[in-house]
Formats: structure tokens, sequence, C-alpha cells
């Protein structure tokens, strides 16, 4: 992966959400978007001082506005108009609405004449010359708030994804030859580099621990509550919190490459992909926001013409037409929808790539899922010991301990670890000749004695009758001499969670489950026979999964759980892939749209119910602000609304719209 400069999230959700407005001109121009954002620079001067000398503009525009229509007339008697104008409307109108004019006059100049600092800019300098002051302070005054509600509301969303951000490391304790330790940043440490990590401390970057018994807080980057055991030869992953005792790890992973950095580059980038409807929306300001310019002008100048009224009473109509019609609600609302909707998820460890997942997992109909690593644990354990007649099972544990020590195979490391926990030592000093048998398994010699431990047709193939077993998993069939000592059952432990997570699917409308796994049959269907699942495709190569799960369905609606570099293939085909991120290869996290990084197959459906919580929302706040709009513009045209009726569809609708659009952030599942 390419080493991503690591910062803050380059602009706020407000910034974000209006910049679909106008397209964005050169890096260093940024003169399309919330006004809230535009008399300061990006990436310094968003702190408390700039919500501090907010609150101080609203409060004294608000003040002196309020003093001005309470007592005008009285101000009047020792004062000049001309001063009561100014200090108490013309004040409040340039404090609140000076960045408003600013852009509008700068995107006038370069021909952007179409978005919201135009509309709002234009249309209170008419009221003013119309005589409607009041009214044009009122705009001003109200879309100053409401942009200040809107960028604290997106703050809010933003909070558990931020969270994230502070888990980044700052700094790591490089262990020296010496004995002695240096501080250095974790980006100056490479694989094969030894670290301190001291009780309390995160940890800098991913390793295996060499030295030290500890709990770990895994809970920065999983959602995990639970804190984790570690000892020598356990992995650890950056970010997560060392909390009893100081472990020595040796780094496995350059901090680029790690998985708080691939985190992180994910979270930075989720939002800068746009779902269906953010793009709907995107193509609908394009010829929304002209065309209602155009009727305003029409009934400004049509009406008079044909000797309905004055002038004055119908551009003072077509005023109201164009403060309502700033589609700001939706520009603000949608994308802060989504982003709401990914940091619930966030929080519950499941990272999402982008809105457009949001919506692509509303349409899941099948749900595909690989076997080891996802339903199951990828750890194999000796389920029985199964010893031939006259054969003392710890007999046939320390044989087949013995053929399979020097092997490095998963079902090998099993019966190893089943042979210890039985107190069983095992001195290979005595094992000769020994050999893998590929498809087959091992055979070996110790003190003059053949061993074999394999599959039946190892045993087959040396003469020996093999015992038969009706258990499920993998049989390992012990022989010493030429004589059967018996087999074991060694099978892969299915995750506490997969029953649930698979019965919750089906509760959510998911019309087929499959397993798709590279794994042989007899040891894939023991595992989709107890889960329940419609479907097994086993024995699938990469290439082939892609095409099992073609076969399942229309791809758009499938999803696909995986976390094998095998998956990567599939994870791209699948209308959303999922990668199980704890100890998933790096090639699935990468192709995959959405990464649950303490590998519970029990996040899916709450994944699922996030999506379609979050789709309603956005959908909500759509028909609410267009629906609102129209009422309150065909009002506008027939005179029954103005000025003040106009601030309400405008910044009123809008603070709904975000108010609502919060609550994706507060997804209960």
């Amino acid at each position: 992966m390419e080493s991503t400069k690591l910062s803050p999230l380059p602009m706020k959700a407000c910034c974000a959400a209006c910049a679909p407005a106008a397209p964005q001109p050169e890096a260093d121009d940024h003169d399309h978007g919330c006004a809230c954002c535009h008399d300061h620079d990006h990436g310094h001067e968003h702190g408390h001082d700039h919500e501090k000398r907010e609150i101080a503009i609203m409060a004294i525009s608000a003040v002196l506005f309020a003093i001005g229509m309470i007592a005008d007339e009285r101000l009047a008697e020792f004062m000049p108009n001309w001063l009561v104008i100014g200090i108490f409307y013309a004040l409040p109108y340039v404090l609140c609405g000076f960045d408003v004019l600013r852009i509008g006059a700068q995107s006038i100049l370069k021909k952007d004449f179409f978005n919201e600092f135009t509309l709002m800019g234009g249309a209170t300098i008419a009221a003013i010359a119309l005589g409607q002051l009041p009214e044009a302070v009122g705009v001003m005054l109200f879309y100053c708030v409401g942009e200040f509600v809107q960028e604290r509301a997106a703050g809010r969303s933003r909070r558990s994804v931020k969270a994230l951000l502070a888990a980044r490391p700052s700094i790591a304790h490089e262990m020296l030859d010496n004995g002695a330790t240096q501080d250095v940043e974790p980006e100056a440490l490479g694989p094969g580099s030894h670290i301190l990590v001291r009780p309390g401390e995160k940890i800098p970057l991913d390793g295996t621990v060499l030295e030290g018994d500890s709990q770990v807080d895994t809970s920065p980057l999983t959602g995990e509550s639970v804190p984790q055991r570690v000892a020598p030869d356990s992995k650890v992953l950056a970010g997560t919190i060392n909390l009893n005792a100081a472990l020595r790890v040796e780094v496995t992973t350059a901090f680029a490459d790690s998985s708080i950095a691939r985190i992180l580059e994910m979270v930075e980038n989720a939002v800068a992909r746009k779902a269906p409807t953010e793009r709907f929306i995107t193509r609908m300001a394009r010829w929304y926001t002209p065309a209602v310019t155009g009727i305003a002008f029409l009934v400004a100048v049509l009406p008079p013409l044909f000797g309905l009224g004055p002038f004055s009473q119908w551009i003072y109509r077509a005023l109201v037409l164009l403060v309502i019609s700033c589609p700001c609600a939706l520009l603000i609302s949608i994308p802060l929808g989504y982003f709401g909707g990914i940091g619930a998820a966030s929080r519950r460890g499941i990272l999402i790539k982008g809105g457009a997942v949001l919506d692509n997992l509303r349409d899941i109909r099948v749900a595909a899922l690989d076997k080891t690593g996802t339903l199951t644990e990828g750890v194999f354990e000796v389920n029985a010991v199964l010893p031939a007649e006259g054969v003392a099972p710890n007999d046939l544990l320390t044989a087949a301990a013995l053929a399979e020590s020097r092997s490095n195979h998963p079902i090998a490391r099993s019966v190893m670890r089943a042979a210890q926990k039985q107190g069983i030592v095992v001195d290979d000093a005595s094992l000769s000749g020994m050999e893998e048998i590929p498809g087959m398994g091992v055979a070996a010699a110790a003190d003059g004695h053949k061993l074999l431990a394999g599959n039946a047709a190892l045993l087959t193939s040396r003469g020996i009758a093999p015992m038969e077993v009706t258990m499920t998993g993998s049989v390992v069939q012990v022989a010493k001499g030429g004589k059967l000592l018996g087999a074991l059952v060694v099978a892969d432990r299915i995750k506490p969670q997969s029953p649930e997570a698979i019965q919750e699917l089906r509760r959510l409308g998911i019309q087929n489950i499959a397993m798709l796994t590279g794994d042989r049959e007899e040891q894939a269907l023991p595992v989709a026979q107890r889960l329940k699942l419609d479907t097994l495709r086993a024995d699938l190569l990469p290439e082939d999964k892609a095409g099992a799960l073609e076969a399942l369905g229309p791809v758009k609606n499938t999803i696909f759980v995986g976390d094998g570099i095998n998956d990567a293939p599939v994870l791209a085909t699948a209308g959303v892939g999922v990668a199980m991120g704890g100890l998933g290869a790096e090639a699935a996290i990468e192709t995959a749209d959405v990464v649950i990084l303490d590998d519970n197959p029990a996040r899916l459906p709450e994944l699922l119910r996030i999506a379609r919580r979050t789709r309603t929302i956005v959908w909500q706040n759509i028909v609410m602000a267009l629906g609102i709009k129209g009422l309150f513009m065909a009002l506008g045209i027939v005179g029954l609304s103005g000025l003040w009726e106009a601030v309400f569809a405008d910044v009123g609708v809008a603070l709904m719209a975000v108010l609502n659009a919060a609550r994706a952030g507060k997804i209960d599942v």
C-alpha cells in the first residue's frame, strides 16, 4: 500500500456538504463552500476561537436587530434616522452577511451565477432597494444562525470518526542493542525493529509479542469492550492500548501499512465517494437553481406587463422565490446523513468506504460468505481421540504428535497443541526421514519404527487398513510400525456468533445465504449444515469464487464476506465486498467496500440495518425539503408568503433536515 500522509479530515462535513453546489476550483481556491468556512484557513482556524467569534457576531447582530425592531420609533427621537439604520440594521446585515456577499461577488466574477451565495446576496440587496431592510437583515441573521447550527451538527456526527484519528500513535520506544530505548516516530521504524510498550501506552506498530504477558484494549479499533490477553507469539495491532504489563514487540509491518494507517486512510476518504443519491442531488442543483431563477425573473416581469400589479409588488414576490429556492437543505443534510451512517457503523467496529456502499447495501438479496476466518475461527483443534483396540489414547496422541512435530500444516499444529494440553512432551531428536506427502499426510521414522499420520489414502497406500470414522471433520489416521494406532478428528471451530448472524440475515430478508470456500467439501459441509445455509460451493479456486457468486443472482444484489488473499477477486466482483479486517489479508481489506475490524460475523446484520436506516433518513430529507419549498414557492407567487416565510422555507427547512440527518449518527442496532 502506498504511504499516505495522515492528517485530520481535509474538509469539515459542512464544507463537503456544500461542495456539490458548484465544482471546486484549484486547490488554493475555496470560493464555493459554506459561508462558515470562507474567512479562514481550513487547516488551522476551525477551532474554539473561530466558534467563539461566530457566537459573538451572532449575539451582537441579534441584540442590535432586536433593539431596532422593538424601539425603532423611540430611537429616532434621540438620533438621526440614518444612524438608527446604520447601527441597528446595516451593521448586523454586514456582520452576518459579509461572507455571503463576498463569496457571491467572487462567484459572479468567475461566471458562476447560480449558487446559494448569489441567491441570498442578490435577494437581500434587492429587498433593501425596495425598502424591506428588516427582512433583509432577518434573512442574513437567520442564515448565519442556521450555518452555525449545521456546523455543530456536522461536528457531532463526525465525533465517532474523529475518535479513530485520536487512536493514531505518536511515539514508539525503540529498543537498542545495548538494552536502552530511544523515542522515535512510528514512521521511522520498519519490520524487524524491537519496541517496548509500557502499561497504559498505545501500541505504535503492528507486531508480534516477544516478551511479556498483558491485557490489550482493542476498543479503539474494533469496538470490543473486553480486553484481550496477549503473550509471546501473540499478534498486536497499532492503535490498541497495552493495559497491564510491559511488552517487548517485534515490528512486523511498517507504519504506512499498519492496521491503524489503513483505517485512518479509509476514514479520511470515505465521504469523498458520493452515493448515487448524492450524485442525483448534485445533478439536480445544476438545473434546479437556474430554473428557479428563471421562474423568479418571469414572476417579476410578466404580471406587471399584463397589468396585474406594480413592478415593486411582483419583484418582492420574485425575491421570495429566490430566497426559498436555495438548495442548501439538500446539499448539506444529505451528505451529512451518509456521514452519520458511516460514523454509527465505525462506533461498532465497521468501516464503510463511502456513501455509495450504504446505498448498495439497501438492495442486497444474496449473502455469500467464506468459511475459514469468516464463519469459523480458522483454528483447528482435535475434537476426538479414537484409539484402536488395545491402544492407550495418550500413546496414539504421542505418536501423532511426534510424526507431525516438524510440519507447519495447520492440522499438524492442532495435533501438537492437543499433545501439549495432555502434558505430553515430544522429543523429535529421534525423528528421521520425515517426509510430507502432498494431499495425504506425513511419513517418518523414529526409534526404528515407521510413523504415518495422514488420511485414509496414506495408510491404504502402505497396506494398512484405516479406521472407519463417522464423525465430521478432518480425520488423521495414525500408524506405527505397520500397525494402526487409531485416528484423530480435527475440525475448524465455528465462531460462536455465526449461528445468530445467519438467523438475523434471514430476518432481514436475505433470500439466499451461501458458503463459497476453497476448502474440501467434506470439511465445509458440516459447517454449512450446522448453520443451515442454503447453498454450498466448495473446492473453489479464487477465480471460481467470482463465477460462483455470479451464479447466485444479479451481482449488484450480492454481498460477499471473506478475509483471505484468495477472496480479493470475489470481493471486487460483489455488489458489496466485506472483509474481516482483524487478521484478514491486506489484499482483501484494500479491495473490500466494508471492513469488519473485530472479525465478528454478527456485525453483518448490524451493517445492513445501519444502511437501511440511513437511506430512509436521507429520503425523508429529500421529500421534506422539496415538499416544503414547493409549497412556500406556490404561496409566494400568489402573495401569501413574504421574506419571513421564505427564511423559514430556506434556513428553517435546512435546520430541520440537518437535525433529521443527525439521527443517522445515533442509529441503534
